[in-house]
């Protein structure tokens, strides 16, 4: 009975106003994303097998949460929505000559037994560019994560880039095989830069190589970092991944977001799809990054048609954690009113809310309890962030409360009052003069 209680590991019930204001801060990023010209898109949740299979580049087939359908074939919940989007780009719009933008809200997978104390269902909020390989599409997307950020509020964040082809120049430099430079990746990912050495050292690596990878720790930082990674470029794949970044940079400088990056050559990327530049967003209050993305120009191949694109992940989740954290304001507006009215006066209380919604006004209606007095209800308004309390007694008497201010009005009976009319007039009135809530 316990696992029909409770959710299992790694899942959880989000509810009342933590999902208000989740929904709220999704709205507020969606706009942002129209804003930037990007259009509306939702994949399944679940897809062939094929759609993630290990030479797609996402996560190992071990981490998907796998099942069959009656066909016996088998299905995946998504890991990653990028894959489904090049899906998309491939089959459903392989005619497009123009580039398109997309965006979209989903949750993602991922069967991690080391996720432990962390989440196995995320939500996660992205925009792709399909059909665009310039280093205008690479600005805009490093824009658009940067806006995004600022419009919810964050100001204390950095956006690290870097190029997955100057990482690929040391490995291709090294003359690592696929297992050595598996190790390498994960080593440097978990900044482990002494393992690398040691690694590196044991497989008898030529000087040059070991130096290189030494220097990576230390490559992390404004545009003084650029001319330092060409330093140690060993071929022209490296040199040009650090013109390339030049060139973003300055597009940067237009937008005027040119202070929130942070150039970082260690990246090397989570998936293996991406082939330019990678970065990711962080901010403090979070144990991961916030915002995930790259360039992934080989991807859409995959499925049958050669097209550039770049696109990048915020995961809500984190991103909540972050802005409760560092006490960020997520405004949450509530605009309800509250009815309450004793048995007696239901036919008026219907009227009056029926009166409401027409007018667009959200409503809440609530018979009261005689065991329970109008302080309950007017906490429980409080803590769900109505604007106005409207009480019906039996008596006949119209109690009014701003659950904002606190101010309590007391009207007297219906039968003192021309019509019934007047008593919504009154109500009405009241409901408009107050000012609706926000946390």
């Amino acid at each position: 009975m316990k696992r029909v209680l409770h959710t299992p590991e790694g899942v959880r019930d989000i509810y009342n106003v933590e999902c208000g204001k989740k929904l709220t801060l999704e709205g507020h990023l969606k706009k942002v994303f129209q804003l930037y010209g990007y259009h509306d898109i939702q994949p399944p949740t679940f897809e062939y097998f094929d759609v993630f299979r290990k030479e797609i580049g996402t996560i190992p087939s071990k981490d998907l949460y796998k099942f069959f359908d009656k066909d016996g074939n088998t299905l995946v919940l998504r890991p990653d929505i990028t894959p489904s989007i090049a899906r998309v780009s491939a089959t459903l719009l392989k005619d497009e000559m123009v580039p398109v933008r997309l965006c979209y809200t989903g949750n993602t997978f991922i069967n991690h037994s080391s996720y432990q104390g962390r989440l196995r269902e995320t939500t996660h909020m992205g925009a792709e560019l399909m059909g665009d390989g310039s280093v205008e599409a690479d600005a805009e997307m490093l824009a658009l994560v940067i806006e995004c950020l600022l419009t919810i509020g964050l100001k204390e964040f950095q956006l690290s880039v870097g190029n997955v082809d100057f990482f690929q120049s040391l490995i291709e430099d090294a003359s690592l095989d696929e297992d050595a430079e598996e190790r390498v990746r994960e080593l440097i990912n978990n900044r482990n830069f002494f393992g690398v050495e040691e690694f590196l050292e044991s497989i008898q690596v030529k000087r040059s190589s070991k130096e290189a990878f030494a220097t990576l720790n230390d490559l992390v930082g404004g545009m003084t970092t650029l001319a330092q990674a060409k330093n140690i470029a060993p071929n022209s794949k490296g040199v040009k991944a650090i013109k390339r970044l030049e060139k973003i940079y300055d597009i940067l400088k237009l937008y005027g977001v040119e202070k929130f990056v942070t150039f970082d050559f260690s990246m090397s990327g989570t998936y293996g799809y991406y082939s330019g530049i990678i970065f990711r967003a962080y901010t403090f209050g979070t144990g991961d990054a916030i915002v995930k993305g790259g360039r992934y120009d080989h991807l859409t191949e995959k499925f049958g048609k050669k097209s550039p694109a770049i696109g990048f992940a915020i995961v809500i989740d984190e991103l909540m954690n972050a802005l409760i954290r560092q006490k960020v304001r997520i405004v949450y507006t509530r605009k309800n009113t509250i009815i309450l009215y004793d048995p007696e006066r239901k036919r008026e209380a219907i009227s009056l809310a029926r009166d409401f919604r027409r007018k667009a006004k959200n409503t809440e209606l609530i018979r009261k309890d005689r065991a329970k007095g109008l302080e309950e209800y007017v906490t429980y308004g409080d803590e769900y962030y109505a604007g106005n309390l409207i009480y019906l007694d039996r008596s006949g008497e119209i109690t009014m409360v701003n659950l904002i201010t606190g101010e309590q009005k007391i009207f007297g009976s219906s039968s003192e009052n021309k019509s019934e009319g007047s008593s919504e007039n009154r109500t009405e009135n009241s409901t408009e003069n107050s000012s609706d809530r926000s946390s």
